[in-house]
């Protein structure tokens, strides 16, 4: 399905540069990866500004290949020690790059299986310090192409962890190389929820449904245009909606949401209602 990954990654950024120079060792000949038009790889593209604005980044290169993986910090107010994942776009304001309400087009099941390989790296190389989570789309940029951002958090201390970095790195290469789209999962969007996806996560790892784009409920109230921009984004034909039933605010909220998904005849489950 995919065969020609790019890997973008800004100079200034620590965690990115950490990254890819562990994943450096993983590459395939680049010059096999050209002549073979069947050939599976991946190459790097450097910037020198930060990722998460367009104008930052060469569109023309970027469109030459089928997927685009960002390796990038996190930052959060706690400091937390994480490995996440996500897909870039903005619900409804673009205050760190992209545009309102657009969001990037991501594949609900390249981001299962990259999260099921973080899972299972981070365990095999002793990171029970560093919590592995996905995070709800959010921030820019905004890309044509089907798109990840793989992230290290939230200190300088992690960012600059080398054994963070080699799991991510190994967790890349490993997806790249294997990834084969399964007929048996259900592709789905999951809403509600805080910004770390707690409910998601045991979803994505422990069931059959591969989640693509989250839409959390502080950018409630939650509309048709999103959910209709969330489904248009997603690679994949949308099977059903997961719902984080009590992250969905009032029972006015999530009232409005069932409204809307009904009038677009979009199945729908809560989490607790999903075998696992």
């Amino acid at each position: 399905m995919y065969k020609k990954f790019l890997i973008v990654a800004c100079r200034k950024n620590p965690a990115a540069v950490n990254i890819t120079t562990q994943l450096s060792q993983f590459r395939k000949n680049p010059l096999l990866l050209s002549l073979k038009e069947e050939a599976v790889g991946f190459d790097f593209y450097l910037t020198e500004e930060e990722v998460l604005y367009n104008e930052n980044l060469d569109m023309d290169k970027i469109n030459q290949y089928d997927f685009i993986i960002f390796p990038c910090t996190h930052k959060s107010e706690k400091g937390d020690k994480s490995l996440s994942i996500h897909a870039p776009g903005n619900w409804r304001d673009a205050q760190l790059g992209g545009e309102k309400t657009k969001v990037s087009k991501t594949s609900g099941l390249f981001q299962k299986k990259l999260f099921e390989n973080l899972k299972q790296n981070s365990e095999k190389y002793n990171l029970d310090r560093y919590l592995i989570t996905l995070e709800c789309t959010h921030h820019g940029p905004l890309i044509e192409k089907p798109c990840l951002f793989i992230e290290i958090g939230s200190t300088e201390n992690e960012w600059n962890d080398r054994r963070a970095a080699f799991v991510i790195a190994k967790t890349i290469s490993e997806t790249i190389d294997n990834f084969q789209p399964s007929k048996y999962h259900e592709v789905a969007i999951g809403l509600g929820g805080p910004h770390y996806c707690p409910n998601f996560n045991k979803v994505q790892l422990e069931s059959n449904i591969a989640i693509s784009h989250v839409i959390p409920n502080y950018v409630a109230p939650i509309t048709e245009e999103m959910i209709q921009e969330a489904r248009n984004k997603t690679v994949e034909e949308i099977d059903l909606v997961v719902l984080d039933w009590k992250g969905l605010g009032t029972s006015e909220q999530r009232q409005q949401v069932l409204d809307v998904l009904d009038k677009l005849y979009i199945r729908y489950k809560r989490t607790s209602e999903i075998k696992k």
